[in-house]
């Protein structure tokens, strides 16, 4: 899920991309639903029915219906703000567990090898 409160400028944006969405081919629609995740925490299926089109009318709707609520610009950069720390923090968790995955991997790689050399000359 992502975030559900927006200032009126990130709404603006938003529904500029939904228009883009809507003129677009396939892959550049995929692109334009990645940026509103990645820029702006926006996920379309937070606010639709699934397998219909949402549209800059849908999001007027979801604002008037209170889905999505307005607040101001302060707010709104300190909710960017922390989620590029949750972000970074998960990106810092996910590269030390590959670190440790790789460890252990090459850790068992070598056993295996050594098992090998064991085995060919026995």
């Amino acid at each position: 899920m992502g975030r559900n409160k927006f200032s009126q400028q990130e709404i603006d944006q938003i529904a500029k991309l939904l228009h883009k969405k809507d003129t677009v081919n396939r892959a550049r629609q995929k692109e334009i639903r990645h940026k509103l995740r990645v820029d702006y925490g926006f996920n379309i299926s937070d606010y639709n029915e699934q397998g219909r089109a949402f549209g800059e009318a849908d999001l007027q709707a979801a604002i008037n219906r209170g889905a999505i609520t307005l607040v101001d610009e302060a707010t709104a950069a300190a909710m960017r703000e922390r989620m590029a720390r949750q972000r970074e923090a998960d990106e810092a968790r996910w590269a030390a567990e590959a670190a440790k995955t790789t460890d252990t991997w090459q850790q068992a790689m070598k056993e295996w090898e050594a098992w090998e050399q064991g085995e060919k000359q026995q």
